[in-house]
């Protein structure tokens, strides 16, 4: 049971919610009539002002109509005043750029350009709306007058700017600086930028609207007589200075250290003294009238005892023609080189100007006078070198190689620079090679004749038995081929020699064609070539030796040439190439040398057979001899007296020019005559074949010796 006063409390708390919850609902009751109140009163506003809205409405919508009229009226009036005002302009063009297109482009070539844009524009407005019109024969004629003023400031800017390209500028570009690690590529400008600008907008603008290519005829003809130009500056450059660089040096070193040019193929200092002693040989050796200017092998003597030389003067001349043929060659050199980097330089000027679609043929175009000329040159220095071989002048083979080896290391540039061109055009270099090389080969085959044939003329033997000129030009021929292995191994291939040589092809080498001939293959058939002149020379040596009567002079002039040869070959790389293909050339020659060495020692056999025991009679110490006996000894003294003063007065005259091979000889011969002198001297030493023994006994053992040490030298 719940207690009577927790009853009560709990009735009066309910009773006092109810009577809260009682005055909330009546509070929310008068909210909400307050709230449909509220609601009714602006439903009514909102309808009187969606009443009003319809009338300002339909006050507002036709008016706005109106002015959109009114405005699209204004507007379509605006743009036929624009349209009439446009038309008018086209009527005063030719009056408004008449001005302008009289005084021309130059200085302004924007506002010219201008200027034309307008005339086309209203050519194109009368022709699409009024071709019948007079208006329209104007604007042509003033556009036409416009694009000959256009088409004359190209030419004038071109021709004006456009000047040959100094020859110092040239050298840099073609070389640079030998001594610099890293070489810079020289730029060559040929136009001011301003002025290519011009040229290339006006370029641009005859192409696209001119319908014109009459300009490029233009550009080639103007940049093409500059090419050339520039090429003959530099080849007139190198006449102009000849004087003194022949003074100084050969044409390799013409080079001023202010002016570097590009690493001249290499020219060795001899050739030009080479060029001059075999032009000597080849006009005057056969007939004997006169001889050569020797240097002789380093390690002999100052003078090749026999050789005639030339006077001082005539030499000076034949060297002061040399020099200037060096220049010429390397002129020629040096212009080829300048036509490469020239012709690229041009390329890449006529790329911004002239269109993609017509460079190759404006570019084949342009360097056709430069590049013709060029090869007109080469052909001219093929005629001279076969007019020169004709006259059995071989020395001209040594100015085509320089040039050859140039072309050919060149080509690969040429044929870059050419591509695109006419097929004509890319021949011309090809075509100039292969002239030199069959030129060349045909000097190379016709010189080893030449040294096989030589006439064999008493008068053109040296007396004292020395180096014959012969030997010494072909020795000093061959020498030259060394700087030039790869050129000359190429001439002979080229002329498919091979089967001349009996050299095997390998089958890397079967084609006919000279340019699939492997290097190595080329200097098989060079150490051949070079083996066949030294056997012709060997073999014609060995028929000039016979004009010799006295045999002891001929083994003494083949030993000096066998050992010329051989230490020519020595010296100089000769004897590596030639073991190419024959290994036992040194040999060979040692075994000739020394063959010739027993020849001549079979001299002194008048000698020292009368040193002899043959016909000595047997005796003992103290008997005295009969008369016959002691006249036999007499005798032995006697030639051996005779004989050792007559070969000694005639073997001094003679020559052998190599120190080392001369005291070889002398030592050897000294040993076999001492010895034996010696010995005959012992034997006799206890004999009385006479009363007066120093009648006899003319020479002691050292006196013997130092005669034979005066072997070989006049001035003794």
């Amino acid at each position: 049971m719940i207690p009577t006063e927790d009853a009560s409390a709990r009735k009066r708390v309910i009773e006092d919610k109810l009577k809260q919850e009682q005055e909330t609902l009546s509070f929310i009751r008068e909210s909400l009539e307050k709230s449909d109140q509220l609601t009714k009163g602006m439903v009514s506003i909102l309808s009187s002002f969606e009443s009003r809205l319809m009338q300002l409405e339909n006050s507002i919508i036709p008016v706005h109509k109106q002015t959109e009229n009114l405005q699209r009226l204004q507007e379509n009036v605006d743009k036929t005043l624009s349209c009439m005002d446009h038309v008018i302009s086209y009527y005063h063009v030719a009056k408004d750029t008449d001005k302008i297109i009289r005084e021309g482009p130059s200085g302004r070539l924007d506002e010219y350009l201008a200027c034309i844009a307008k005339i086309q524009k209203a050519v194109e407005y009368f022709q699409d709306n009024n071709p019948d019109s007079p208006e329209l024969n104007t604007v042509k004629a003033r556009f036409e007058k416009g694009k000959e003023l256009l088409e004359a400031e190209f030419r004038g800017q071109l021709t004006r700017y456009s000047k040959p390209v100094p020859p110092v500028l040239i050298l840099d570009a073609i070389g640079g600086d030998e001594d610099m690690e890293v070489q810079e590529d020289v730029m060559l400008e040929h136009l001011p930028e301003a002025a290519l600008q011009d040229i290339i907008c006006i370029s641009a603008w005859l192409v696209e609207y001119g319908r014109n290519q009459d300009f490029m005829n233009v550009y080639f003809q103007v940049r093409s007589s500059q090419l050339d130009r520039s090429i003959k500056g530099l080849k007139e450059h190198f006449r102009k200075n000849s004087a003194s660089s022949a003074i100084h040096s050969p044409a390799v070193q013409t080079k001023r250290k202010e002016t570097p040019t590009k690493k001249a193929p290499k020219r060795p200092g001899t050739i030009r003294k080479a060029q001059n002693l075999l032009k000597q040989y080849s006009q005057h050796g056969l007939d004997g009238k006169k001889g050569s200017n020797l240097t002789p092998l380093e390690g002999f003597e100052h003078d090749l005892r026999g050789v005639k030389h030339l006077s001082d003067d005539k030499h000076g001349a034949a060297t002061g023609k040399d020099d200037v043929l060096d220049i010429e060659i390397d002129s020629y050199i040096h212009c080829i080189s300048a036509f490469v980097k020239l012709a690229q330089s041009e390329y890449a000027l006529l790329t911004e100007i002239i269109p993609e679609h017509h460079q190759k043929k404006t570019f084949d175009s342009l360097i056709q006078e430069a590049l013709d000329n060029l090869m007109l040159e080469g052909d001219n220095i093929i005629s001279a070198a076969r007019r020169a071989i004709m006259r059995h002048d071989y020395s001209a083979v040594l100015t085509i190689f320089p040039i050859l080896r140039h072309l050919k290391q060149t080509k690969p540039d040429f044929d870059v620079t050419l591509q695109g061109t006419a097929a004509s055009t890319k021949n011309k270099l090809p075509a100039l090679i292969t002239s030199m090389e069959t030129i060349g080969a045909k000097a190379l085959e016709e010189f080893a004749d030449s040294i096989k044939n030589d006439p064999d003329k008493e008068y053109n033997m040296p007396k004292d038995g020395t180096v014959h000129e012969l030997t010494s030009n072909a020795i000093l021929f061959l020498q030259q081929l060394l700087d030039f292995q790869e050129t000359a191994g190429a001439m002979l291939a080229s002329q498919v020699l091979g089967d001349t040589y009996n050299i095997p092809l390998d089958p890397r080498e079967s084609s006919s064609s000279a340019s699939s001939y492997s290097s190595e293959f080329s200097r098989r058939l060079l150490s051949t070539y070079i083996y066949k002149v030294l056997g012709n020379l060997q073999l014609n040596l060995s028929n000039k030796a016979k004009v010799y009567e006295d045999p002891a002079l001929r083994a003494v002039f083949l030993h000096n040439n066998y050992n010329y040869i051989l230490k020519s070959l020595e010296k100089s790389e000769l004897i590596q190439l030639v073991a190419v293909t024959h290994k036992k050339v040194e040999s060979s020659y040692r075994e000739l040398i020394e063959q010739e060495i027993q020849n001549y020692q079979r001299s002194w056999l008048k000698v020292t057979e009368h040193l002899t025991e043959r016909n000595i009679p047997a005796f003992q110490p103290g008997t005295k001899l009969k008369d016959k006996e002691r006249q036999i000894i007499k005798d032995k003294f006697k030639g051996f007296n005779e004989g050792l003063e007559e070969l000694c007065k005639i073997q001094k005259g003679w020559a052998v020019p190599d120190k080392e091979q001369r005291d070889a000889i002398r030592q050897a011969q000294k040993t076999v005559v001492s010895d034996a002198y010696k010995a005959f001297l012992q034997r006799c030493a206890n004999i009385s074949f006479t009363k007066n023994p120093e009648k006899y006994h003319r020479y002691a053992p050292e006196q013997v010796e130092e005669m034979i040490d005066k072997l070989f030298d006049t001035s003794a």
